[in-house]
């Protein structure tokens, strides 16, 4: 008895010890608590703790994709051991990032090794389970393979990166499979759609559902004067052109290449099936305006068209993004498709112009899909429309 008496002193005796002479810890111990924090955690009811060690740190904040309102931040509080601590939600089920604000400088939570790059910005990230988010989620399914391929672009005169996903079975089988080429929005990569947008998942689980046809799903860069993301090119001088960046997405310039580059190139390196019947293309935002180019000049290369948060934009700074409307819009009458896809959420800054889009579709008696959705420019809503457009193509 007395032997255990003296145990439970001794054990609070070192409690209080670590809670009044926390401020002196040594680093190792410091780094030693810190290990051992849990963040995020993900409650039953899809409530979310965060939390981060920081003894030192006078203010704590968190910025996350669930706020409403750009750079909307929430307080943690600091208990006395100097860990700070907030519960948020629940959150409805999908993929959420997030990064703290500690004395004014933003970090990504160090107890999370889940981390997404959206262009040069990194957050990190947590996936809130439920229905609505099944489809994200790496299931117990046959998987596809995400190649990343370099090829030659003439057009561009540069050597250049894409991301390919050849679907399950492609590897061990003879079979030749449709393409869908799927584009990022302004100021992303060729990783975009595999990182933010859970490309590989969401076909993934939609071909293990039967619900989408087995397909080559082709995701490039769509900025042409870039040959790939950030820190996977050769360095090159930084360019004053104004048609560099989103003003290159713009251009026309990658139109023509994904035509006469891109391709030419997945059509002799992989099995694919010929004509504009097995090819698709959708792209998001920056994406969405090159998708509604190549729909009005390139009519005969493709089937189908998916165009997510874009629309028909009036000119602006003196430039005319959408050259022609009514002249080129007349190749989609002449020539027909199987499939026009519209999606904007009612928040989204470009659902007017995808309004004017809508307009001049009806104004050309040209038969359409419109998605209207909840929300803004987000990637929650471009994984939602990417769900809903994969199941309807190559029917």
């Amino acid at each position: 008895m007395k032997k255990n008496k003296a145990l439970l002193v001794s054990v609070l005796v070192m409690i209080l010890v670590i809670l009044s002479g926390i401020a002196t810890l040594t680093a190792q111990e410091i780094s030693w608590m810190r290990n051992r924090v849990v963040s995020p955690e993900i409650h039953t009811d899809n409530s979310v703790t965060f939390r981060i060690f920081a003894p030192d740190a006078t203010t704590i904040k968190i910025n996350g994709g669930w706020m409403e309102g750009w750079g909307t931040t929430e307080p943690l509080v600091k208990n006395d051991t100097g860990l700070w601590t907030l519960t948020v939600g629940p959150l409805q089920p999908d993929i959420y990032t997030y990064t703290f604000q500690i004395n004014g400088i933003t970090l990504m939570d160090p107890a999370n090794v889940q981390v997404m790059r959206d262009g040069t910005r990194y957050a990190s990230m947590l996936l809130v389970p439920g229905k609505a988010s099944e489809l994200y989620a790496v299931q117990d399914v046959p998987h596809g393979t995400l190649s990343k391929v370099w090829y030659e672009s003439p057009t561009v005169n540069m050597t250049r990166r894409m991301y390919v996903y050849t679907p399950p079975g492609y590897d061990s089988g003879s079979d030749k499979y449709p393409v869908f080429y799927l584009l990022h929005g302004g100021g992303g990569d060729e990783d975009a759609w595999s990182t933010l947008g859970r490309a590989c998942q969401i076909m993934d689980n939609l071909i293990a559902r039967g619900k989408a046809k087995p397909m080559i799903v082709v995701m490039t860069n769509g900025n042409p004067n870039d040959a790939a993301s950030p820190g996977e090119a050769p360095p090159r001088k930084v360019s004053s052109d104004p048609m560099s960046g989103i003003g290159g997405m713009g251009s026309g310039v990658f139109e023509k290449s994904l035509v006469n580059d891109v391709i030419p190139f997945i059509e002799s390196h992989y099995r694919t099936l010929p004509g504009r019947a097995n090819r698709a293309v959708s792209g998001l935002s920056m994406g969405g305006m090159q998708t509604i180019n190549l729909a009005f000049d390139y009519t005969d290369t493709f089937d189908y068209f998916g165009v997510m948060s874009m629309g028909l934009t009036p000119p602006q700074d003196g430039r005319d993004w959408f050259p022609d409307v009514d002249t080129r819009i007349k190749n989609l009458e002449k020539k027909g498709y199987k499939l026009y896809w519209i999606g904007c959420g009612t928040a989204d800054f470009l659902h007017e112009a995808s309004g004017n889009l809508v307009a001049k579709m009806e104004e050309n008696n040209l038969e359409f899909t419109y998605r209207e959705s909840s929300g803004g420019h987000t990637w929650s809503n471009w994984r939602i429309y990417l769900s809903e457009f994969a199941p309807l193509l190559f029917k």
